[in-house]
């Protein structure tokens, strides 16, 4: 996949999670419901990056430390690891499962923050109208990203409640589940690796390609 093409790939993997990037968590994680705090965050999101996308994009660094430093009040990277490694958690190493979540992070790191200033959105909207929570430890919000194309491609992001924070667990984009993606990905890296784990985890580079992203599927 072209450099370019993949940085496009990239904000479409990470838009559900840097819509809550900008701001802290822990204050606000038992008083505000899952789609609040989301609303909250696009608006803050999109008030940050108005008028200010060159800007990022010559200093790509300054976006990148922006995402680092709120990640870790975000997304629950442990049990994104965990799951993406699937069936081949279980046999791993302690050290090998948190560099794995560690190499995970920040490959999604260095691919959305380029993708979020290369692709042409026009705006991201949370739905006024949102399914009812079914667990009170889970939830499910909706929101869409419209280009300004006007395309619109549907936006779903999985959270849990965990140490009484939400936290982002998985992403669905235009039908495409990218939890489940990257865990075939993951074992057919271990597949074509001889399973060597440490081989996978150096080489690892998640991917999905922006025509299928574009067309859909069956999540």
């Amino acid at each position: 996949m072209k450099g370019t093409n993949k940085w496009l790939a990239g904000w479409f993997l990470g838009v559900a999670t840097l819509a809550m990037l900008l701001v802290p968590l822990q204050s606000q994680a038992q008083s505000q419901s899952p789609e609040a705090l989301i609303r909250e965050n696009v608006e803050s999101l999109m008030a940050d990056l108005e008028g200010r996308k060159d800007y990022y994009a010559n200093n790509l660094s300054e976006l990148e430390e922006l995402v680092d430093s709120n990640l870790d009040q975000v997304a629950d990277f442990r049990y994104i690891g965990a799951s993406v490694m699937g069936s081949y958690f279980r046999n791993a190493t302690p050290e090998q499962r948190s560099r794995f979540a560690d190499v995970f992070r920040q490959t999604l790191i260095d691919t959305y923050t380029r993708g979020l200033v290369t692709f042409d959105y026009e705006e991201l909207r949370v739905l006024s109208s949102q399914q009812a929570q079914r667990h009170e430890d889970q939830a499910s919000v909706a929101m869409e990203v419209v280009a300004k194309s006007g395309q619109v491609y549907p936006v779903s992001y999985s959270l849990r409640l965990s140490d009484g924070e939400w936290r982002v667990v998985n992403v669905i984009v235009n039908g495409i589940n990218l939890g489940l993606t990257f865990r075939n990905q993951f074992d057919q890296a271990m597949r074509e690796n001889n399973r060597d784990y440490d081989a996978v985890i150096r080489g690892w580079s998640p991917e999905v390609g922006v025509d299928e992203l574009e067309q859909g599927g069956d999540a």
